[in-house]
């Protein structure tokens, strides 16, 4: 095996892959048998954080860069003048072996170009989950990115080998896409999504009466969308992902702020990156569809088709319905606790557990983990900060905001001053 050229190659394919951000590790539940290597039911994949705070490690690579499609947001595009590369099955293969044994990883998550055709690529796809699982008994977690315009008979053996499938939609509208990847077709994109979907209802009403029935794609599906590189309001955006996740049971959608890496005028120009803080809205907005209870056009409408950007969506809700609260935590119903600013979901059932043998405080609303320094502002506690209520809500949202930043700097100054005495005793 030539190492330099191997080195060379995971240089310049997990280089590439950095543009894609949907890696999770939820949902996997594959575990560990007849002494085999890995267990994605108890690490999970990398680069990410579990939802218990454990930060794990993944090889996030291509195939290869080489690509028949001409998209414009895309760097790996054809008409892009970059250093290619492709692995073989059975480099990718040993690479997650090797790193797995050496403990740099946890998992393998593994995109691609396409080359040739979408089947040419998701048999390679395929076959290298197949040799992980069958040949080397590897049981971590393994995320395959499915290519469109793939077979039924490649996806479905996709689905049994990889615990998680996905097929980015790119660009999040039709318009969208047929600006700027006019090779490609929306319908193209969608069809395998609709395809995982029924397969995951097919084999889980399966083992319901078969035990021997394998499983497939455990942790679901999930896709990605690029924002910014076209014109779609953030009401578009989180429209779509509703959809998506209302008609194809997906596990996640991400976001992915569109990054400026390639002259055209259809895109937007060099150095006019998305805010961060709009990918960071947007996830907040899919938290509020998924876990809170909110529906898509309660979170932005037309009136308000972007999300603001000072203020994160819960509290911006919270203010265009000031007429809503205060709310009387002693009897509002839990649907109405979870739209209170600074209230998580952990935190509203202990309010409605608690609430049954005592009248809460401020105080204890602090101890169950809320947000007090929001949430007082939208709670009555008949005596205290009553006359708030009567604030309009733009002098309400100054005041939050103020008391955010001095929070803000109150917490970097104690910080500072335990690093310069830690600097001191040392």
């Amino acid at each position: 095996m030539n190492y330099d050229r191997i080195k060379e190659k995971l240089e310049i394919l997990a280089d590439a892959a950095k543009y894609d951000v949907s890696c999770s590790s939820s949902g996997g539940t594959r575990k560990n048998t007849n002494k085999g290597l890995g267990n994605s039911h108890a690490s999970g994949i990398c680069h990410t954080f579990t939802e218990d705070g454990r930060c794990v490690s993944l090889l996030k690579i291509l195939l290869t860069n080489y690509c028949i499609y001409d998209c414009a947001y895309c760097v790996s595009r054809k008409s892009n003048d970059i250093q290619r590369a492709a692995f073989t099955v059975e480099e990718v293969v040993d690479l997650t072996i090797n790193f797995y044994r050496r403990n740099y990883i946890e998992g393998l998550f593994l995109s691609s170009g396409i080359f040739k055709t979408p089947d040419f690529t998701m048999e390679r796809l395929v076959r290298i989950a197949k040799k992980l699982r069958l040949e080397h008994n590897f049981n971590g977690y393994i995320h395959l990115k499915t290519i469109p315009g793939a077979s039924d008979e490649l996806m479905q053996e996709a689905g049994l080998y990889a615990d998680r499938l996905s097929v980015n939609l790119e660009i999040p509208t039709q318009s969208g896409l047929k600006l700027l990847a006019p090779e490609k077709d929306h319908k193209q994109m969608i069809k395998p999504m609709g395809f995982v979907k029924d397969a995951l209802v097919q084999y889980k009403e399966e083992r319901q009466k078969f035990k021997s029935t394998p499983k497939f794609a455990p942790a679901g599906q999930s896709t990605q969308m690029i924002i910014g590189a076209t014109q779609e309001t953030d009401l578009q955006i989180i429209k779509v992902a509703d959809h998506f996740y209302n008609n194809f049971n997906l596990k996640r959608v991400y976001y992915s702020g569109y990054v400026p890496v390639l002259s055209d005028t259809r895109l937007p120009a060099l150095g006019t990156e998305v805010p961060m803080v709009r990918e960071n809205r947007l996830y907040q907005a899919d938290w509020l569809m998924r876990f809170y209870g909110f529906k898509a056009d309660e979170i932005v409408d037309r009136q308000n088709p972007f999300l603001d950007l000072e203020v994160d969506p819960k509290i911006s809700w919270a203010l265009r319905n000031i007429d809503q609260f205060p709310i009387n935590i002693q009897q509002a119903p839990l649907e109405m606790i979870f739209r209170i600013p600074g209230v998580g979901v952990k935190s509203a059932y202990k309010i409605v557990h608690a609430r049954r043998f005592q009248s809460l405080s401020l105080e204890h609303l602090k101890k169950m983990g809320v947000a007090t320094n929001r949430a007082k502002y939208f709670i009555d506690f008949k005596i205290q900060n009553n006359h708030l209520k009567h604030l309009s809500t733009i002098h309400l949202k100054q005041i939050i905001l103020d008391e955010s930043k001095t929070k803000y700097q109150k917490t970097f100054s104690n910080q500072l001053s335990l690093l310069n005495e830690h600097s001191f005793l040392r």
